[in-house]
């Protein structure tokens, strides 16, 4: 039995970890739940057991296995050397560490990593849902070909940047039906019935950010393993689920057979039918990265071809959130086992 605190609980990806964790071999363990002023005092319940989120105290962290980072960069900042001092293993889902020296991404998902964490391994970062998608959809193309060139659209739902921008998003879509101001205290834009590849220059959340951290935790899973890949990042008006148009061009041609082969298997969905499509709606919920793929028939066959599109999508805080649970699951080995902590 394990003791985990989750720092930033009352956000969108605090409460999906939480029931990530729920459902999870490490549902026995004693769940402490952190969050900033806005958050404290708010009624929760882990598994069978209700409970409230808590302010962060100096001894918030005595004796915790693991803490999870869910809210705020600036607050996985102030608290998280503070974890470490006290013994947790850290795991950052806010996007504030994955640049500090010796913090790993990490996906149990994808290849074999080239070096593992360690004791000495300050944190981990667990993967970006999107970056981690593309990973995998790379890995398995690999299986069929040498990639030669490869480039990712990736479409991201207000979600993404947390309640305050869904809110916004629900507020704008209906003040335009009803011919009203919008607001764009979140944005500094219109993204209801629109796609953006950036907000205005007030907007409180950032995307460039956003695109820079998906390339870098990207490249951190790829190694000198995946291919290089070429990623755009959009902003969509959608409140939850990733989407992602790839274009890949291979080193030689293949047939459709044997991609639909190299894509069967864990954590990818390949959908077959014409009728059906990967979309945010269909992901909702799921666990696996929904794919489609497509062929550019060659000159001498309509099933084989070296130039390949896929469509996929994936809901992108429950990734997140069962990713963050397998790294933790991974690190079990390096807690101190029996009485003696």
């Amino acid at each position: 039995m394990y003791k985990i605190a989750i720092v930033g609980a009352s956000t969108l990806l605090g409460k999906e970890l939480k029931d990530a964790l729920s459902e999870s071999s490490l549902a026995a363990s004693d769940v402490a739940l952190f969050d900033e002023e806005e958050g404290l005092g708010q009624l929760d319940q882990v598994g069978d057991e209700v409970t409230f989120v808590q302010a962060i105290t100096a001894d918030a962290f005595e004796h915790v296995d693991f803490t999870f980072f869910c809210g705020t960069e600036s607050l996985t900042r102030k608290f998280w050397r503070e974890a470490l001092r006290a013994g947790s293993t850290v795991l950052d889902l806010s996007g504030a560490l994955d640049q500090e020296a010796g913090v790993l991404v990490r996906s149990p998902w994808v290849g074999e990593p080239d070096v593992a964490a360690d004791l000495f391994t300050p944190a981990v970062v667990p993967a970006h849902p999107a970056a981690l998608a593309l990973a995998l959809l790379m890995e398995r193309l690999l299986q069929a070909a040498p990639v030669r060139d490869a480039a990712a659209t990736v479409m991201l739902p207000a979600s993404e940047f947390g309640r305050a921008a869904m809110d916004e998003l629900h507020q704008q879509t209906v003040n335009l039906l009803s011919f009203q101001s919008i607001p764009r205290t979140t944005f500094d834009a219109q993204l209801a019935y629109n796609l953006l590849c950036g907000f205005g220059e007030n907007a409180r959340v950032n995307m460039n950010a956003m695109d820079s951290r998906i390339r870098r935790q990207y490249s951190a899973l790829a190694g000198r393993r995946l291919p290089a890949l070429a990623i755009q990042t959009i902003s969509a008006p959608v409140f939850h689920g990733h989407g992602f148009s790839i274009f890949a061009e291979l080193e030689r041609p293949v047939d459709l057979s044997l991609l639909e082969d190299a894509f069967s298997g864990d954590h990818v969905d390949l959908v077959l039918e014409d009728t059906d499509s990967p979309s945010n709606l269909s992901a909702t919920g799921q666990n696996d990265v929904l794919v489609r793929l497509k062929l550019e028939p060659g000159l001498r066959n309509a099933n084989e071809s070296a130039r390949v599109w896929l469509w996929a999508a994936s809901d992108n805080l429950r990734l997140y959130a069962q990713n963050a649970v397998e790294c933790a699951l991974d690190l079990r080995r390096l807690r101190p086992q029996g009485t003696v902590q």
